[in-house]
């Protein structure tokens, strides 16, 4: 059952990388795991790593493969054979296990640039369509620069084992996050179009989003292509298989975003303006998860089920054990069968105060009216404000939840100022950074203590040591 059980039962932090001091995975990344270690937390939770394709968003990236080579020290690549082994070097491996995106990934980014930035429905029609012959003087014309990035690539993935391996020393395991649909202008879509809903000239027919609801009249328009399901079936899922296996070099649990898109989707006419007219439309995400199961075993996904979930959903995750979540800012409510009230909490969730989407819990607590506070407060058992956000932290470490995640502006009591992002919105998001100086120095120590009197951060078991130690770097 998705990867918790081995983990024990836990506590995490969220905090992208984006968010450390420096706004990157240098020193500050192995003091933050440190940091980590020391405080008792088994797990840090990160955001998608991948490249932005505009501002900083890491949910619509140019490739679903690449990892963003702003988070990462530059070091020179011009020597990628550093680690040969029996006169094969790590170089040669990656590539070889990793060619059959990176190659169109480095030269995708590269005819992007040639053409000032613009989609690639918008380039030559040569390039727009791949055609053979134009592709192939475009990689001898720009050989240099492709190799670059190819390289630049796998100094980002040398760079991530050596921490991966640190954090494995110290108990620190890492849970990243995968959209599950992928931006449309991005190399996968150009380079492999029958993956997706396409028309003879490239453009999406459909385009994902969600009906509308409680919180939105017309329903959200993603925008982004839907898959070809049939296609991919007819690959036995090769897409698929790839590009979780790659995310599982990266990471020791990953966060399916949107997974109810792998029941059914909402199918939303390219020619819509908004989500309302759309329809669900099943998808083979058993058919696809099954044939993940097969060749991996054990599927270490967290399957993000927030939102209006349907019995089939449920019953979806539920067949591969796949762990749930929950968010304790929406268990306030007055139904009983609230799945994120902490009473109706399950062993296999992660169990968060908020998520990168939502406010931190200072910020939600002083938006709501003074009834809904004291609401709140009374569920808490609680009667002074000064309380809550300690009082919903011991909450979630309390619950029967296997894994309970907090975003580090929670731990630090900041308001909305510190909030990651606001979903519909686009100005002053994903920003936010901590300094050294904002952690208190008996922090860790108190936390420690909370953590043990929880009982989260207890030693693992030796038979999980080498677990970790056995997986290949």
């Amino acid at each position: 059952m998705g990867n918790l059980q081995t983990i024990g039962r836990a506590a995490g932090i969220l905090l992208h990388p984006t968010s450390l001091p420096s706004g990157k995975l240098d020193a500050d990344a192995y003091r933050w795991v440190d940091w980590l270690a020391t405080a008792g937390f088994k797990v840090w939770q990160m955001l998608p790593l991948g490249v932005p394709l505009a501002g900083l968003s890491p949910y619509q990236c140019a490739s679903a493969f690449a990892v963003n080579p702003g988070l990462f020290e530059e070091t020179s690549c011009s020597s990628p054979d550093k680690g040969r082994l029996g006169g094969v070097s790590s170089f040669d491996t990656w590539y070889e296990n990793q060619k059959h995106w990176v190659e169109d990934y480095a030269l995708f980014m590269v005819l992007k640039q040639q053409f000032n930035g613009q989609e690639w429905s918008a380039w030559p029609e040569a390039f727009r369509s791949r055609t053979p012959q134009t592709l192939f003087a475009a990689r001898g014309e720009h050989a240099e620069d492709i190799a670059a990035i190819i390289h630049e690539q796998y100094d980002c993935w040398r760079q991530w084992q050596a921490l991966r391996s640190y954090a494995r020393e110290h108990g620190v395991h890492l849970f990243g996050d995968m959209p599950i649909f992928v931006a449309y202008d991005s190399a996968d879509v150009w380079a492999h179009p029958a993956r997706f809903l396409l028309d003879d000239t490239g453009t999406p027919t459909f385009v994902t989003g969600v009906p509308p609801d409680y919180f939105s009249e017309t329903g959200q328009r993603w925008g982004n292509p839907h898959y070809n399901w049939e296609h991919m079936q007819a690959e036995n899922f090769e897409w698929w298989r790839q590009r979780l296996a790659y995310h599982f070099e990266f990471f020791d649990l990953v966060r399916l975003d949107h997974f109810r898109g792998l029941a059914a989707s909402w199918m939303i006419p390219v020619s819509e303006p908004t989500a309302i007219n759309g329809y669900w439309q099943d998808v083979a995400g058993d058919a696809m998860l099954a044939s993940i199961q097969a060749a991996m075993g054990n599927i270490p996904l967290v399957a993000e089920d927030l939102g209006v979930i349907t019995p089939d959903v449920t019953a979806l995750r539920d067949k591969y054990g796949l762990p749930g979540m929950s968010v304790l800012q929406f268990g306030f409510d007055h139904f009983e069968d609230n799945p994120h009230k902490p009473q109706n909490v399950r062993d296999n969730t992660v169990y968060y105060t908020g998520t990168h989407d939502n406010d931190t819990l200072q910020g939600w607590f002083t938006s709501l009216d003074s009834g809904m506070q004291q609401h709140v407060m009374q569920v808490l058992g609680i009667h002074d404000t000064s309380q809550v956000t300690d009082t919903m932290l011991n909450t979630i470490l309390g619950s029967r939840a296997l894994l309970a995640i907090i975003p580090l502006q929670d731990l630090l009591h900041l308001g909305s100022e510190a909030r990651m992002n606001t979903p519909g919105t686009v100005e002053g998001n994903w920003a936010w950074r901590v300094d050294w100086s904002d952690i208190p120095k008996t922090l860790a120590s108190q936390l420690h203590e909370t953590l043990q009197g929880h009982q989260r951060n207890e030693r693992e078991l030796a038979s999980d040591t080498t677990r970790h130690t056995s997986r290949p770097v």
